[in-house]
């Protein structure tokens, strides 16, 4: 790179001058940018529902596949009939083989609150509010695999290039702050690595790339560039951008469809707006000593997660629209992939989980928070009742799981539909991710059959060409 000086007399192309600034993401922008004559019509402003609904969303997700049997499917005969021969069951069904021999669940369980739900000792604290809580135990996916299973889990299509649901509900929606962004992503707070298919999971697709997620990192700098780089004064930010506007318009006059670059350009309009919101958001450090408790924040396997939990209060509070966790990282044994020993894997999990989880629906109830913040928590399938290995772990299962909901219009203490007496199979009002996304949507005041984007000369939605609502479920 050159280091000559910037000599506005001589001709200077966009790309030289971005060049020769050499600054980050809050070097371009600046507080014009706000201004509609600076800056191009906001896709993330503030948008009607086509109903009433839910203004927020709090997704948590147990990444690798947790065990209904070992959390919230109580199955007796599973208890009773150990070690017994599983009769139907196709060893290949899951992921790797399995021994065909009912595996009970390692863990003692009890009923809990008015509704007498049934919960395992793993989860103390979520427990607590189970007649807040509304169950679906008859899910089922189309893919035994990771990778396809979190596509369909986000996207509702088991392959790559497809808007996910929090893409789509900042599309539908727009965003309360233009501070911050209209959807978060937070991955697995210990620093086990990234789910399967990486940045993926929270993309966009085809829709306009200001509408995917911003991934805030577990630890150290939560997001690159929201400090002013060193010597650059807000002052001589706001000149460097009044420069960088007249190019970009320039620009967009002779190439109007690069919808990629409005949307870089966009991201960094946010990014210097988020310089002022964000750090403030993100930090917990100036909340109440009780709170911080109650969080688990004074816990040590507690901690991280709770952590993240609580930035999520602070997130959908300020105004954020999506806010996911993920709990669990990239490898079998990093996440709630319990393939060699289902009670270390889900004890241990359940561990950093269980008190953040159970602290965030108390304090949304406590701020007056809980009717208008959807709280969803389930990952991409569930386990096997029979055994594999050394016949202490379950393998994947796309047959049956379980997905709770909470908060945002849900009806509290609601289960719906059955798996067959072992768990193997969901057998009663059978629920697909399409039908989870279109409840995920009505909650929100979305029609998932109007919610649509023209790409390629066809509509498209997040449900794709199916999802039904579920109606129980519903306050």
């Amino acid at each position: 790179m050159s280091n000559r000086a910037l000599d506005t007399r001589s001709p200077l192309s966009r790309g030289d001058f971005l060049c020769l600034t050499g600054m980050g993401f809050g070097a371009l922008v600046f507080d014009a940018l706000q201004a509609e004559e600076v800056a191009p019509a906001n896709p993330l402003g503030l948008r009607s529902s086509h109903f009433g609904g839910a203004k927020n969303v709090i997704w948590i997700v147990l990444n690798g596949g947790p065990s209904h049997l070992d959390t919230w499917d109580y199955k007796p005969e599973l208890q009773k009939r150990h070690g017994q021969d599983l009769n139907g069951a196709d060893v290949r069904t899951g992921f790797f083989q399995t021994s065909g021999k009912l595996l009970a669940s390692p863990f003692s369980w009890r009923q809990h609150g008015q509704s007498g739900t049934w919960a395992s000792e793993i989860f103390p604290f979520t427990c607590q509010h189970v007649d807040d809580m509304s169950f679906v135990h008859s899910c089922f996916s189309g893919s035994n695999n990771h990778s396809p299973a979190l596509f369909e889990m986000n996207t509702g299509l088991s392959r790559m290039g497809f808007p996910c649901l929090g893409s789509w509900l900042a599309y539908g929606l727009g965003s309360d702050n233009q501070n911050l962004p209209a959807f978060v992503a937070m991955t697995d707070a210990r620093g086990r690595g990234l789910p399967k298919n990486h940045a993926q999971n929270w993309g966009s697709g085809f829709l306009p790339g200001v509408f995917q997620g911003t991934r805030i990192r577990n630890r150290g700098t939560r997001i690159d560039n929201l400090q002013l780089a060193k010597g650059m004064t807000r002052n001589r930010q706001r000149s460097i951008l009044e420069i960088a506007a007249n190019f970009n318009r320039r620009h967009f006059s002779r190439h109007p469809d690069q919808t990629d670059l409005d949307a870089r350009i966009k991201s960094l309009e946010l990014a210097f707006r988020m310089q002022m919101a964000a750090p403030e958001v993100m930090s917990v450090e100036q909340e109440p000593a009780f709170i911080k408790r109650m969080y688990g924040l004074e816990h040590g396997e507690a901690r991280q997660f709770g952590e993240q939990c609580l930035i999520a209060r602070k997130l959908v509070e300020a105004g954020v629209r999506f806010v996911q966790i993920y709990s669990g990282g990239n490898g079998n044994e990093q996440s709630w992939d319990g393939h060699l020993n289902i009670a270390d894997n889900h004890r241990r999990f359940a561990l950093e989980t269980d008190q953040g989880i159970g602290a965030l629906l108390a304090d949304l109830r406590q701020r007056g928070l809980l009717d208008s913040t959807l709280v969803v928590c389930g990952g991409e399938f569930g386990r096997t009742s029979d055994s594999q290995g050394s016949g202490t772990g379950r393998d994947h299962n796309p047959h049956a799981f379980t997905w709770w909901f909470a908060g945002g219009g849900v009806k509290g203490g609601v289960h719906v539909g059955e798996t067959d007496e072992f768990g193997y199979k969901a057998v009663e009002k059978r629920k697909s991710f399409n039908d989870l996304h279109a409840t995920i949507l009505h909650l929100c005041g979305l029609d998932h059959e109007r919610l649509t984007y023209r790409f390629n000369g066809r509509d498209f939605r997040l449900t794709d060409v199916a999802g039904k609502m579920i109606e129980e479920i519903l306050a």
